[in-house]
């Protein structure tokens, strides 16, 4: 029961759930709100406003500040990783969601005009992030860091 205890006390550690989990949350109302449908699937899946991967990550590197300290090894690490993450939910992953856009569009295109078999399969397109979304993410999570400390 002390590592739990132990755990629940990592302010670090509750801040980034916390920011995640109110970034998914809020990824889940506001898909609500614009589309008209309730999808569960959007309290746990990727890509969409706002970033909880940047809400994650920011709200780490603010508690690590608050915690240990600019210079501390916690913030570097966490200040590292943050940057890491960021950099890929807005460039690689929104990428690849344009991609997969392309793709199954032409997948479409391949079943109306092609005779034979083709898998029955759709990628997965929301993947990254906007620059908008990556901002309100990482504002979030900062904010949040800053409350658990």
């Amino acid at each position: 029961m002390d590592g739990l205890a132990q755990l629940l006390d990592n302010r670090m550690l509750m801040a980034a759930f916390a920011a995640w989990a109110l970034a998914q949350l809020s990824k889940a109302v506001i898909y609500f709100i614009v589309y008209r449908e309730w999808k569960f699937e959007r309290l746990w899946g990727s890509g969409g406003m706002p970033s909880s991967h940047a809400a994650t990550v920011c709200a780490l590197t603010v508690s690590a500040g608050f915690g240990y300290g600019l210079a501390s090894p916690a913030f570097a690490l966490s200040f590292i990783l943050a940057t890491v993450v960021l950099h890929d939910a807005r460039g690689v992953r929104l990428e690849t969601g344009k991609q997969a856009q392309m793709m199954n569009a032409m997948s479409e295109l391949l079943k109306k005009t092609y005779k034979g078999e083709l898998p029955d399969m759709e990628l997965k397109e929301l993947v990254g992030h906007t620059p908008l979304q990556v901002l309100i993410g990482g504002l979030m999570g900062a904010t949040v860091g800053v409350f658990i400390h």
